[in-house]
């Protein structure tokens, strides 16, 4: 967040026309459309990695059993306990 604010008030760039004009231009234009290739490709393998990462949680939660209470025997015990005579 704080690069796209920095590039929006960052001073701009001009290209100069006179130097090369349109293929100037062209070679920014190129070296985008390589950048954005890097980005989608690094996008998929971020993905891919969250995507095993979510696997190996679910598989490890997956193993944890819950625990059982055998509630009917805790039952029994207390309907044979007493605080005394009545």
């Amino acid at each position: 967040m704080l690069n796209l604010i920095r590039r929006l008030f960052a001073p701009s760039e001009k290209v100069n026309l006179q130097d090369g004009g349109v293929f100037v231009l062209a070679d920014k234009i190129l070296e985008l459309q390589e950048r954005i290739e890097v980005l989608e490709l690094e996008n998929i393998e971020m993905t891919n990695a969250l995507y095993e990462c979510e696997n190996r949680m679910e598989a490890k939660i997956d193993n944890i059993h819950p625990v059982i209470y055998n509630i009917s025997e805790r039952n029994d015990a207390l309907s044979n306990y007493s605080l005394g005579e009545k």
